[in-house]
């Protein structure tokens, strides 16, 4: 037989069944309820429900049956027995499909002396556990099979698993290894992994942190509307509009079959902390991706869970400690923000009911259905959660919601000695903003004597190629700063009438112009310092080029005559020279005279 695609709604005086049967024959089908059974039969579907309140025939009951959108659907209206009675849990769908059984979750066989009571009908739930400390027991160790799972149920699963093992957990051998030594190696292996330098990056550099925390998941508006409904005194009636389920989660949870558990109070215990636990990785997840799934969804997921990857179980604080250090390890933003969002969703959640818990477990079981080996976490886990959630009671959730609203977590608590390692940083920082704000008001606010200095040791620089040029243009200074020519370098300035430079850029004249410059050294010295910027860039070019154009024509024996007659004809062929610049007229030998350049380069060497 086929279970058949349904779902109920209610209003306070009836409650509405659809059947959705698109190969059965509308002639053919039967329909039985009675108190809390409902019965419905038409080949080859048949539905049978146990409802959470009890209906009545009286007459006002009806069914009818509808194709207009292309899918044959049965819709079943019944009267309620008390008119106003609120049904809850009409959404899971799982736990509707059991028969109807006594709720005692009683072994068949049981120690003597043990409780006989292991249901979960006590008033008052009490969330510490009494721990003892482990005592390593020789005896039977090398036999022994510890035990992890929901409700630590399960045992040998990895050691059929061995091939997927280091792909799913990270701990080694979970069949031989205590719980107790579990947690020490996951402590050992989340120091190990800790990164201060990604801390402080993702701690300084921020900005797409800040980014996804400003993302709001389904849940945030859910539970703002709920405040809404409490304040109205309307939570209970309309609880199911503000959690709603979609056609692909109704079809998962068809598909479990529905099964009791048989769980004492510490086992419990250890079945609400995993559900802190990954619903905490779960929240974290959706916040960085922004509600989006990719390929490392079900790796954030399971790393960020110590009860997925470690198989450990321990209490609520625990619980939010080893989340807070798994988040600044392993995934991509290690940002202690994402750990108290995270927080905080989580809270939301449980407060919105088992339904919202359910649609966030359905999401966990899709994510690890679609990678491969994580689908082996649904087994041991996962879709345990999903049926066992449904039979919850949602008290037992607004008291877990509330403690863990109370229980505190800091940075302290995680052991990494963030807080030092931060404070740290910032007064490195500071140093290096202080550093670099110094090295900038030196350099734009000197004092003038300090920029008086520094102009002088530039001048200095180029003195010795002012002075060079000196002794060539001493007339075009004085005349440039006098606007006339010193009577007392007639004679100097008649001989330089004519051009004295050759196409090397060499002053020629070199029997005289010694003579001339001692005779004079007192007035080009006090005329060359005032010569104007672009005259001292021209005098570089000129020695630049003469030195390489000298280097060039080393090794010509007739350089030196051909001097001899340019000197002759300068004053009447000025501009035979003019052609020699292209690089084809004849090039000035090195001669064995003394180069006035160089006479006055050392000169002035000397003086200095």
């Amino acid at each position: 037989m086929i279970t058949p695609a349904f779902e109920l709604t209610q209003d306070p005086d009836f409650l509405t069944i659809i059947i959705k049967v698109p190969y059965a024959r509308a002639s053919e089908f039967d329909i039985y309820f009675e108190g809390e059974d409902f019965k419905f039969y038409a080949k080859p579907y048949f539905l049978r429900l146990t409802l959470p309140g009890r209906i009545v025939e009286d007459g006002r009951e009806k069914a009818s049956y509808n194709t207009d959108k292309g899918i044959r659907t049965f819709t079943v209206q019944l009267p309620k027995e008390i008119p106003g009675q609120y049904f809850e849990g009409l959404d899971m769908l799982t736990s509707l499909l059991a028969p109807k059984k006594s709720r005692s979750a009683k072994p068949l066989v049981e120690e003597i002396g043990a409780s006989a009571e292991l249901s979960e009908e006590e008033e008052e739930f009490d969330w510490e556990i009494e721990q003892a400390p482990y005592k390593e027991s020789l005896e039977g160790t090398l036999a022994q099979q510890y035990h992890y799972g929901f409700g630590n149920l399960r045992s040998g699963v990895f050691q059929r698993l061995q091939d997927e093992l280091s792909d799913v957990i990270d701990i080694k051998d979970p069949d031989q290894t205590p719980v107790d030594e579990r947690r020490r190696k996951r402590l050992a292996a989340e120091d190990a992994k800790f990164e201060p330098d990604h801390y402080l990056a993702d701690f300084f550099e921020d900005e797409a942190i800040q980014h996804v925390l400003k993302y709001k998941p389904w849940w945030v508006d859910a539970h703002r509307k709920m405040i809404v409904l409490q304040g109205e005194s309307r939570w209970e009636q309309d609880t199911h509009t503000l959690v709603v389920f979609s056609e692909e989660e109704r079809e998962q949870l068809r598909k479990f079959t529905n099964k009791s558990y048989l769980l004492d109070k510490r086992s419990r215990h250890h079945v609400y902390f995993g559900l802190i636990d990954i619903l905490l990785a779960y929240c974290y997840e959706i916040c960085v991706n922004e509600g989006d799934k990719n390929v490392e969804s079900p790796w954030n997921v399971r790393k960020l869970s110590a009860t997925l990857c470690w198989l450990e179980f321990t209490s609520i604080h625990d619980v939010l400690v080893s989340f807070g250090r798994r988040v600044l390890c392993y995934p991509l933003y290690r940002h202690f923000g994402l750990v108290t969002r995270a927080l905080n969703d989580t809270v939301m959640i449980l407060q919105l009911g088992k339904a919202a818990v359910l649609k966030c477990l359905l999401d966990i079981h899709k994510i690890f259905m679609e990678n491969d080996p994580a689908y082996i976490l649904n087994d041991l886990f996962i879709t345990d959660y999903c049926i066992w959630i449904q039979k919850s009671k949602s008290k037992k959730l607004a008291a877990l919601s509330e403690s863990l609203q109370k229980t505190t977590l800091s940075k302290s608590h995680l052991g990494f000695e963030l807080e030092e390692l931060e404070a740290a940083a910032v007064l490195v920082q500071e140093e290096e903003s202080m550093l670099q704000a110094a090295g900038t008001v030196s350099k734009q606010q000197l004092p003038p004597s300090e920029l008086e200095t520094s102009d002088s040791e530039e001048s200095s620089s180029t003195s010795s190629s002012e002075t060079e040029g000196s002794d060539s243009d001493e007339q075009e200074s004085s005349t440039s700063e006098d606007g006339k020519i010193n009577p007392s370098q007639g004679t100097l300035q008649e001989e330089r009438t004519a051009p004295l430079i050759d196409c090397n850029g060499l002053r020629q004249g070199t029997n005289t112009l010694p003579v001339e410059v001692s005779d004079e050294k007192s007035k080009v010295s006090l005329q060359s310092t005032s010569l104007p910027g672009k005259l001292i860039e021209e005098l570089e070019k000129q020695m630049d080029t003469a030195i390489r154009l000298s280097e060039q024509a080393e090794g010509l024996a007739t350089a030196g005559c051909i001097v001899q007659e340019q000197e002759e004809n300068r004053v009447s062929e000025p501009d035979r020279f003019s052609t020699d610049t292209t690089g084809k007229g004849n090039f000035l030998e090195v001669s064995s005279k003394t180069n006035p350049l160089l006479f006055l380069c050392s000169t002035n060497e000397g003086e200095d």
